[in-house]
C-alpha cells in the first residue's frame, strides 16, 4: 500500500497494521459500491415480475415485449438452472422466468411469500 519495503516473516503482504486495514477498507468500498449498484437492479427487476405477476399470481405467461417496455434489465439474475426440457430457468429471488422463442415469457412465483 505505502511502498515501503515488507521485512518479517516470508509470507508477510503487509509492512504494517495501518496498510493491512487501508487495503480491506478499500476493498470494501470497492466491492460495496459494485453490489449496491446491482442490488439496486435486482430489486427494480422483482418490482416489476411482482407488478405483472399480481400480489396473489403464481404462474402468468406474457409478451417479452412488456419487460422490455417497463425497463427490465435481462443481465442480472440471482441463480439459474437448465430445466428437463433444456429450457434456461433464470430465477430473481422467489420468482423463476423463461424465456420462450416465440418472444413470451413464463413467470412462475418460486416461494411462498406473497408480498
Amino acid at each position: 500500500m505505502c511502498k515501503t519495503e515488507v521485512s518479517g516473516r516470508r509470507d508477510k503482504i503487509f509492512c504494517s497494521v495501518r496498510c493491512k486495514s487501508d487495503y480491506h477498507e478499500k476493498l470494501s468500498k470497492v466491492t460495496l459500491t459494485a453490489t449496491e449498484r446491482i442490488d439496486k437492479i435486482l430489486h427494480r427487476n422483482r418490482s416489476i415480475l411482482l407488478e405483472l405477476m399480481g400480489k396473489n399470481g403464481i404462474q402468468k405467461k406474457i409478451p417479452k415485449i412488456e419487460l422490455d417496455k417497463k425497463k427490465f434489465n435481462w443481465t442480472y439474475i440471482t441463480h439459474y438452472h437448465v430445466n428437463n426440457q433444456g429450457k434456461e430457468v433464470r430465477y430473481l429471488y422467489d420468482f423463476s422466468y423463461i424465456i420462450f422463442s416465440d418472444q413470451e415469457v413464463l413467470l412462475k412465483r418460486v416461494g411462498g411469500n406473497k408480498n
